[in-house]
């Protein structure tokens, strides 16, 4: 399958170079380009790409180009590009991440680098889809000769056989968002960051809340717990016959809803005088909600 992409730098030096490189890839199609914040966001509500790079802290201060352009993404779009940042600036790193972008490349890009990227971006686009395995993802990618496919051994890229090589896609991970609950089994949701790994049982779960760009999971203990996820994220993971979203700020665990006011339209959450708003957008999931609750063993008086 061939997958879009467009880049958006100031420097158009290093579009041509970034472009020289994806061309390698097979799985790769070149679209457009853009050198500033305007044009690079017509060009992805025009032609929607499976990807996006973007330079964060451009040259020319001109162009307006940032990290408020994935934000700008999100008012526009379902779902958003996946985006790979490009930029000669590490200690803007952390900060891209939490913005959910598949990586981070330095400039000027390294081969080895940009093919990893591409590996992640894969990973990502396969984790959206059913459960699936996918073997030969180096093979399928890119154009490699004898003397490249050696020096990917060395970094154990691949396997001593290429047709060899992989890939099952893990479920129940944030960072790795293929969600399929088993049968009588709760979800688990995987919270991983730096090699922290927190399990969450989904039916301890009471809601989520928006933080800017990232999530703070509210669970029924008491405790919170923050994902740098949005909550748009969440929304596109989470199982709707547990999770629902009520509004541009919550997620409401269906199960642990106690009162739902329409007049007042605010939810209630079980064993707690938490009471969460919910908006006339997101109306249709909260009729959704009552007629779940309905649907069970129920007795209205």
């Amino acid at each position: 399958m061939s997958h879009t992409f467009i880049i958006i730098d100031d420097n158009q030096e290093d579009v041509s170079k970034t472009q020289a490189i994806a061309e390698r890839f097979r799985n790769l199609s070149f679209l457009a380009s853009a050198n500033n914040y305007d044009d690079g966001l017509n060009l992805i509500l025009e032609h929607q790409p499976h990807l996006v790079f973007l330079e964060i802290d451009s040259s020319d201060k001109k162009s307006n180009l940032s990290l408020s352009l994935i934000n700008e993404l999100y008012r526009y779009l379902s779902t958003v590009p996946k985006i790979i940042v490009t930029t000669s600036k590490r200690d803007l790193a952390f900060e891209a991440l939490q913005y959910e972008v598949v990586d981070y490349l330095l400039k000027p890009i390294n081969i080895n680098d940009f093919r990893k990227a591409i590996l992640k971006f894969d990973r990502a686009i396969k984790s959206d889809l059913p459960h699936m395995e996918v073997k030969n993802p180096v093979a399928t990618f890119e154009v490699l000769d004898e003397t490249e496919v050696e020096a990917l051994k060395e970094e154990d890229l691949v396997a001593e056989n290429i047709n060899d090589i992989e890939v099952k896609i893990a479920p129940f991970s944030i960072e790795n968002p293929l969600v399929m609950q088993q049968q009588g089994q709760s979800l688990v949701i995987c919270v991983k960051s730096y090699g922290d790994y927190r399990y969450i049982d989904s039916d301890d779960v009471l809601y989520f809340e928006a933080d800017n760009n990232s999530t703070d999971i509210h669970l029924n203990n008491g405790e919170m717990i923050t994902a740098f996820k949005t909550l748009k994220h969440f929304e596109t993971v989470l199982p709707p016959s547990q999770f629902l979203r009520i509004h541009n700020s919550y997620i409401i665990n269906i199960n642990q809803v106690s009162r739902i006011h329409t007049g007042n339209t605010v939810c209630y959450i079980k064993n707690s005088t938490t009471k969460l708003p919910f908006s006339k957008s997101y109306k249709e999931n909260v009729d959704l909600i009552i007629s779940r609750i309905a649907s069970g063993n129920y007795l209205e008086i």
